[in-house]
Order: structure tokens, then sequence, then C-alpha cells
């Protein structure tokens, strides 16, 4: 049967693409681009033509003169609107229509004046057409003539109703001899007749339209003035909201450019606006809810800092007594162990602001910049005291001075001294307390840790077997547990874990959980995931022949034989030749306890269970591979120790040879290495170390030689079985049989596994197979317990193998 699956199109960023009647967002977008233009038309009529219509101000002046201009009425106002703001103004006036036409009459009249006044008195004929002047008495005027001002006639004759009459058509001017005498001017006035707009209170749209005029009151404003006079309402304003927003409206745009430009290159809340900024995350203590109900494993630690959860509680009963509690705790331990965790309970016991950061966070590539953030984080934890300051992976910053290689960095060494600086600069009434966490404590700074500054080290240790139990209930009260789960087991087989490696061992457990299908962990699910994380993962893929499972058992059974054979061993829990990681086989030892102490006799024996497997393949097969190379390398490793620096050579005594293979800090390391001892003694440690070996494979030849027969009945086991658990080893040892086989269980399918048996399953070849050839089926009763669903799934029945196998 094919595992291949369909060939799949890729997808489109936007999604899957929708059926033939999904919207076309091009052609929305289109429309939606139209209508906004057409709206701003209608919010702007007079861009199409319509609305208000806009004139100049000479096109204006010619129709004022025709007196097509509105004048006089109330409900039509000629207003004239001076904008103080952006120094310009406006003429709002309604016109009568083009097809509208006036009605002319001729007025005559008669204007006096005295010859003596000033010039800027009389009357302006640069507007008049033609004259004519005659010296002499001045005469009566006509009795049907109007007298008029000197105003009024200038007004007049701006707009062009100042005509002559007579036979010439032109004015008279007639003026007297004497200066003092007085000139009288005579001719006719225009008057036009437009159709009444205003009746019964209401204004005749229909006749009129409105106009706006714009001008320039600086130079046009005399011009306006002369020409309307007091047919207009002059009005002085700021102009509307929208007009001024228009005005500000290309410095607001440019400074929106310039910040959109300064964030775009980092100029954000982590650019270069802000690179003095303290980048220190402050959780506020009502959001801060760990305590130390929530850290297990570490007792001595949380009882070494539980002084400092009193001073920020109350730091009133230290004072009084003239102590002084530590500035600053320096937390020490491998990665994992609960450091930030343990900080961040102090901090909730304390009820205090909690300020974290990480050592790298001070680092830039400008000078002055670290020392400056580390300045600013100080003051803010002060106003907001009290608080406490946790800095993760301080050896980031806090290496140790004055080293060329991995210690000239200006930078790093200047933000050091800001922080030494700091922390000698706290007042005794500042409740704000330093926490530091490193894994490197031998790389920092001496000045660090003296008295006043990080001068107390708490040392975060991996968890005992008690602690590890209780970090795993701490952690499986956020799964959903069965009733019958045992956690001890699983916190004796995981020695040396972290508590972050057990909160992956009980996330595992429920993940592998979740995948059966199950409501629940069990003991099974926990086992597994603890073989996962230790071992690594089952290659149930892998595909092996039939002699390389003969020769992986008959090695691993070698081990389980040396390891129930030797006194000083820890005791057997399982052995499998199921492939691991990188292994293809494990034997799994499950100790009693912790171990803070290895005997020489255990080291022994150790490295006798270490020879097991290449001995039990050359008694089985006269020959040996190359799968026991890993032994070799453990076992060299535990021989070289024990001579060089444990002391149990008689010949090389207690002397340690050779310095102590630890990290090292290559600033101040690489030139102090080198090795104590000479040639001979170099010489003679290889004989030491090729003789306990030479010895440790000589027992398990002889072990393995009296148990040759059980060697291969054990063998054989695991290559029916697979796996095998520790009491059913020693029961095959000591008896030669087992009375409880372990049952064959299966894992989950593979999602490809699962994908293909959907396809087998689908409606159509059943119906297929039901019409070509009936299948007697058994009456299946539904099932209610689950774990009754989960056997059948791991479980399957023996029709069924041949199909998942091909």
């Amino acid at each position: 049967m094919s595992q291949e699956r369909p060939p799949q199109l890729p997808k489109s960023p936007l999604g899957p693409k929708k059926g033939p009647d999904s919207p076309n967002w091009g052609v929305w977008l289109m429309l939606i681009f139209i209508v906004g233009v057409l709206g701003f038309g209608f919010l702007s009529p007079e861009s199409f033509g319509m609305g208000t219509k806009k004139e100049t101000l000479p096109t204006f002046e010619t129709l004022y003169k025709e007196g097509r201009i509105v004048t006089g009425s109330k409900k039509l106002p000629l207003v004239v609107v001076l904008d103080h703001s952006s120094a310009t103004g406006l003429i709002d006036a309604y016109m009568y229509k083009p097809e509208v036409k006036p009605t002319i009459t001729k007025k005559p009249f008669y204007l006096l004046y005295k010859n003596d006044v000033a010039d800027r008195d009389k009357p302006n004929f640069s507007d008049t057409p033609n004259y004519v002047v005659s010296v002499g008495d001045v005469a009566e005027p006509a009795v049907a003539a109007q007298a008029i001002s000197v105003k009024d006639f200038n007004a007049l004759a701006a707009q062009g109703r100042i005509i002559g009459a007579g036979e010439h058509g032109a004015l008279q001017i007639n003026e007297s001899a004497s200066r003092t005498g007085n000139t009288r001017v005579s001719g006719d006035v225009l008057e036009y007749h437009w159709p009444q707009i205003e009746k019964d209170g209401n204004a005749n749209m229909e006749l009129v339209q409105r106009i706006k005029v714009s001008f320039d009151p600086t130079f046009q404003g005399d011009k306006v003035k002369n020409l309307l006079g007091e047919n207009a309402t002059y009005v002085a304003e700021t102009g509307p909201w929208w007009s001024t927003l228009l005005s500000i409206l290309p410095f607001v745009l440019l400074v929106l450019l310039l910040v959109f430009m300064f964030r775009a290159q980092g100029g954000g809340p982590r650019g270069a606006m802000s690179f003095g900024k303290s980048r220190a995350r402050l959780n506020p203590p009502d959001k801060n809810k760990i305590t130390f109900k929530d850290v297990a494993g570490i007792s001595e630690a949380k009882e070494e800092v539980w002084e400092i959860v009193e001073f920020l509680k109350n730091p009133k009963k230290f004072r009084e007594l003239g102590a002084s509690v530590p500035r600053g705790v320096l937390m020490v331990g491998s990665p994992g162990t609960g450091k930030t965790l343990l900080a961040k309970a102090i901090a909730g016991e304390a009820n205090a602001a909690f300020y974290s950061i990480s050592g790298s966070d001070f680092v830039e590539m400008f000078v002055g910049v670290g020392a400056s953030r580390v300045r600013d984080m100080f003051e803010q934890a002060k106003k907001t005291s009290p608080s406490l300051i946790f800095i993760d992976e301080i050896d980031a910053v806090g290496r140790q001075r004055g080293y060329g290689m991995g210690g000239g960095n200006d930078e790093r060494e200047q933000t050091l001294n800001a922080m030494l600086v700091e922390m000698d600069g706290f007042e005794a009434t500042e409740n704000v307390i330093v926490i530091a966490a490193t894994n490197r404590p031998d790389v920092l700074d001496p000045a660090l840790l003296r008295p006043g500054r990080f001068d107390r080290q708490v040392v975060v240790n991996l968890p005992d077997v008690t602690g590890r139990e209780q970090i795993l209930e701490v952690h499986a009260r956020k799964v959903k547990m069965a009733e019958d789960v045992d956690l001890k087991p699983i916190a004796r087989g995981t020695s040396g874990f972290s508590g972050a490696q057990l909160a992956n061992l009980i996330n595992e457990a429920a993940l592998l959980s979740a995948r059966k299908g199950l409501k629940e962990i069990r003991n099974q699910e926990l086992e597994e995931a603890r073989d996962k994380v230790c071992w690594g993962k089952e290659r149930r893929s892998l595909t092996i022949d039939d002699r390389g499972k003969r020769i992986t058992a008959v090695h691993e059974a070698g081990h389980a034989i040396c390891n129930l054979k030797t006194e000083n061993s820890e005791p057997l829990h399982r052995v499998t030749i199921i492939p691991r990681g990188n292994s293809l086989g494990s034997t799994m030892m499950l100790p009693t306890s912790d171990k803070f102490h290895s005997m020489r006799s255990e080291m022994l024996d150790q490295i006798v269970v270490a020879m097991g497997g290449r001995c039990a393949e050359q008694i089985i097969f006269g020959d040996v591979t190359s799968g026991a190379s890993g032994d070799i390398r453990m076992a060299t490793n535990i021989a070289r120790r024990m001579v060089c620096e444990f002391g149990m050579s008689d010949k090389l005594g207690m002397v340690e040879y050779g310095e102590h293979q630890g990290e090292v800090f290559i600033a101040r390391d690489l030139s102090t290495r080198s090795r104590n001892y000479s040639e001979e003694t170099a010489q003679l440690i290889d004989a030491e170390v090729r003789g306990i070996i030479d010895e440790a494979y000589r027992r398990a030849i002889d072990i393995l030689t009296t148990y040759q027969d059980r060697l291969e009945l054990i063998s054989d086991a695991l290559i029916e079985y697979e796996t095998l658990e520790g009491e059913q080893v020693i029961e095959l040892l000591e008896t030669g049989k087992m009375e409880n086989p372990p049952e064959k269980e299966l894992p989950p399918p593979l999602p490809e596994e699962e994908e293909s048996t959907d396809k087998e399953q689908s409606p159509s070849k059943e119906s297929e197979q039901t019409e070509s050839e009936p299948v007697e089926q058994e009456e299946v009763s539904p099932v209610d317990s689950k774990d009754e669903v989960v056997a059948d799934t791991l479980n399957p029945s023996e029709e069924s193998k041949p199909e998942e196998k091909a």
C-alpha cells in the first residue's frame, strides 16, 4: 500500500482561493476610489463647475459696474470677509444670472462744488466719458435734475453710470471765473431696474446665483473699498477651523514623516532615540502571582533568601538593630535550576516591583549606552521601591576586566563600572535589592563579589530525589493526572535533572497522552516520557535487518548480565533493542537514591558493565563490532579519572595529575594551562588506565562465559519482545523462563499511517469490498471505558497487522 501523499498546491499568502462567485477585490478597490473622488467633488462642487461660482476681481468689477451684482438686499447681502489668519480677502455676493436682463433709464443730475477745495474733494473724471468745459457764470440747473454729492458722483462714475447729456453726449462742466466761485457738472445717470428679488420676506433664488471673489487686501483692498463703498458689509474673522487645519497640515505631515523615518531607522521604543533608556521589563506587584509555593526542590536556597523577603516587607525591623541586608545577591547554578523563578518568588512574597533584564541588554556598539541604561534602570527602581532588580546572565557584562582576549571591551567595562557605582550609591532608606544569576561565577570580576555589592552567593543546586518529586508534583498540578500515578519512580530515574527538564518531562507525557487520545496522564506515559528525555525518542522507523537485531540483542544482553552479576552496580531497570537517539539499543539502570560519592569498587564494576557488550559479541560471534565505541569511551574516562583525579592507583598514589578540566575562561586561562607531570609519569598513567580496563574486560569475559546459555536466552527474548523489564531479565537469568512475558504494544500511528488508513476505509472502497466479497463481522458493543479504547488502538488484531506493515 502506497504511503505517498497526493501532491499539494502551494498555499497562497492570502489564504485559500474561493470559488468563482468570490468578489474581485481589485474591482472593489477601484469602485471605492471612484466613489471617494466623486465624494470629494460633491464636497467641492466648484471643481466640477457646480455650486458656488468663483470669479476674478476684474470680472467682478465689470459685473458690478453693469449692476448685475445684488446690493441693498437683506436676504442676499454683499459681504467682504477679511481673514487675518491667512491675510486673504473674500467677496461673497449674489449676481443676476446671465439670462436675466435689466431695464435701463436715464435721469439728469447736477453737481456743485467750490473751486478752492482740495483736489481730493473734487470729482474724479477719469472714469467718465468725454466732457466739455466752459467758463462763465454758473447757470441754474434744470428743474428735473437731481443734486448729488462729490462722493456719490465718484461712486457712480466708478460704476460706469455717469454719461453725458445733450447733442454731443458729453458732460457739461461750467466753471466760475473767480477762484472762490462754484463749478457745476451736469449730465445723466444710468439707472438699472432689475426684477424684484425679495417678495413676502423670501428671496427668489431662481434669478440669482452665488459668487465668491478672492483678492489680496494688501494690494487690492483700496480698489475693492472704492468699488463697493457702503453697499457692502465688511467682516473681519480668523477663518473656519478647516482653513486653519489646512494651513498647518503641511507642518503636521512633515512631523509625521520625520517620526516615521526615525521609527523605521530604530527610533521606536528600542531604537536610536531610546538608546540610553533601560530595557528592564517591569512586573508590578499586582501581576506577579509567583510565591515560594511555586518553587520546589531548592529548600536551602529559599531559606537563605527569606531574610531578603522580610527586609523588603519590614525594613524598619532591621534598621533599628543597625543591620544591613545585602544589597546584591548572586545566584549560582546550572541552567534550568530555577534561578529566575526564585527571584520572581522573592518579589511575589515581598509584594515588591520586579525588574528583569538580561546582561546582554546592556551591551551595545556605542560606548556609553550600557552605562546610561544602568543608571536609568536604577533610577526607575528607586522610584518604585520596594523593588527587586533581577539581572540574568550577568557574566555577559560582569566578566573580569583587564584581560586582552575576551576582556578588552570598553563599552562592557564602562557598563560594569556604572553598575558598581550605582550599587555603592544605595542609601539606607532605599529598599532596592539586586539579584544576579549566572552559571559561570569563575569569570566574574572580583569587584562585583566584594562586600557591599554581590556579597552573598546563593548556590541553586540540582534537586535531589526528594526535590525532584516535589518539582514533579508542582508541575503535575497544571495537567490532568490519573489517580494511581506514582511520581517516586520518575524522580528516582531522573538523577541530575534540573527543574526545567522535569517540567519538560511532564509536558512530554501530556503530549504523548493527547496523541494517544487519553483524557489523563498514566504511569506508562510518564515512563515513556522519561525514557524519551533521558535516552531519546524511539526510532521505530529505522529499518534493521535480522542480523543487526541479533547483534544489538547480544550486546545489550551482555550489559544486562554483567550488571546483575556485579555486586556494586545500580539496579537494572529495562533493556531494549529499540533504537533511541544515537544508540541502537539501551540498558537502563535506575538508582535507588542520589549518590554524591563513588567508591572504587563501584567504579570498577561500572567499567565491567561497560565492557559487557563487547565481551558478549566476542563470546557469541567470535568477532567484535564497532558498537562498543561509546562503552570504550566511557570506561576510559572513568579509569583515567580514577588514576589522575581520585588517587585510586597504588603505583601513582594520591596525587592529581593534570589540572582539573573544568570550564575555561580563554582570556585568563589560555596561557596558563600546561601538563604538570613528566613523560615517564604519562607512560605510567597510561599503563594504569590500561590495566584497570583489561582487568574489567577479563571479569566481564568470565561472567558471560559462565552464563553463556542465559546470554543466548535473554538475547532471543529481546529479539522477540524488543523490550524487557529488569524483573523479567532477572527471572530469565535465574530460572531460564518468564512467568509474565511483556505484552507487545505498538506506538500510536504516525500521521502518514493515519492518513493511509483513512483512505483505505473510504466509503467507495468499503462498498466495493461489500459487493465483491461479503465479510463476516463480529458484533461490537459500545465502549464506555477509555482504557478499552486505548487497548484496542495499541493492540490491533492479527488480521490488521499485515495491512499496517504493508
